[in-house]
C-alpha cells in the first residue's frame, strides 16, 4: 500500500455520482481533500524557495519542488 493509497482511504472518494446522499458525503470528503492539498502545496512552496540555495542538497530539493509546482500550474 502506497502513501497515496493510505491518504485516499482516509479521505474517501470525492467524485460525485448523481445520488444526493452519496454526493453529500463525497462533498465533505472533497472539502477535506482540498484542505490537505492546500497544506501540502504550501509545504512544497516553502521548499521551492530554496531552489537557489548554495547547499547542493537544499537547492536540489528546492528545484524539484519548484519544477513540480510549475508543472501543476501549467496543467491547470
Amino acid at each position: 500500500m502506497t502513501n497515496y493509497d493510505v491518504v485516499q482511504k482516509m479521505l474517501g472518494q470525492i467524485e460525485p455520482v448523481g445520488e444526493t446522499n452519496t454526493d453529500n458525503t463525497r462533498f465533505i470528503n472533497l472539502k477535506e481533500t482540498v484542505i490537505v492539498f492546500d497544506r501540502l502545496l504550501q509545504n512544497l512552496s516553502d521548499v521551492a524557495r530554496y531552489s537557489d540555495a548554495p547547499e547542493y542538497s537544499v537547492s536540489r530539493a528546492g528545484k524539484y519542488a519548484k519544477e513540480f509546482l510549475a508543472n501543476v500550474k501549467e496543467s491547470l
